[in-house]
């Protein structure tokens, strides 16, 4: 299985769907390309959000090229008249699945809950590459969330982030030290493979930090990608290692 992650920088604007589709259409040989959290949308869109939140219909493009590889990318999503941060994952010509972000941050930088309307669950669900959980950034920031992440036994976990950069020191980034510690942490507690993908760029004077990586069911770290630039990388996933994580604590 291989695995492409889109570590790039949205624009304030609904012109990103066209570039995401020109995006897949040259890593359409990946069996999953992997964008963003709100790579639709851009993050600090405030009260032009209502305007620019997506309607299912409008992404029926999306569902097309989901024929050539299975797509995961997150976007701001009109559902029952509220606006939710939103990750989808496409399939085969449908969307098989649709996480609304549980957890809204709304301290210090962020303001989400003045915005979005916020999830209730946690839920797995089968592809073609085994079962998948998606999250979206501060959702995994919870202890909750690792239970109920272990109650839904996935194979591959996608974590859709927008995390700004902040805490620079001589040992680098606190904040990239800190995502590292919870992804291996969730990795080993779930026995899942754990695909990070983080945005970069600037809005609104915050800063994106990138960092995008593959952490395996070993909680070891098998790919990462640089910081603050744009990257794209495909990447193979060896499920040999998750075989072996999950045969260890059977029998341990």
């Amino acid at each position: 299985m291989n695995v492409a992650l889109i570590q790039f920088a949205p624009k304030l604007n609904r012109s990103n769907l066209q570039e995401v589709l020109e995006i897949i259409k040259k890593h359409e040989h990946a069996d999953v390309v992997v964008f963003p959290e709100l790579a639709l949308s851009g993050y600090m869109l405030q009260d032009k959000l209502f305007e620019d939140a997506w309607n299912l219909d409008e992404l029926d493009e999306l569902r097309v090229a989901s024929l050539q590889c299975d797509i995961v990318i997150g976007a701001a999503v009109w559902e029952n008249g509220k606006v939710y941060n939103s990750a989808l994952y496409f399939s085969q010509g449908e969307l098989l699945h649709i996480h609304h972000k549980n957890h809204l941050p709304t301290y210090g930088m962020f303001e989400e809950g003045r915005y979005f309307a916020s999830g209730g669950e946690i839920q797995g669900f089968k592809t073609r590459y085994g079962k998948a959980v998606i999250l979206v950034c501060e959702d995994l920031w919870r202890a909750q969330t690792i239970a109920d992440l272990a109650s839904c036994d996935p194979d591959i976990i996608y974590v859709l982030a927008a995390s700004p950069s902040r805490d620079f020191s001589e040992g680098g980034l606190l904040i990239e030290r800190q995502w590292d510690a919870l992804l291996k942490s969730c990795a080993l507690l779930t026995h899942a493979y754990v695909i990070f993908v983080n945005r970069v760029g600037f809005e609104d004077g915050l800063g994106f930090w990138g960092g995008s990586r593959v952490i395996t069911a070993l909680g070891e770290s098998e790919h990462t990608l640089g910081l603050l630039d744009n990257e794209v990388k495909v990447v193979p996933l060896n499920h040999a290692l998750q075989k072996l994580q999950r045969y260890i604590v059977k029998h341990s």
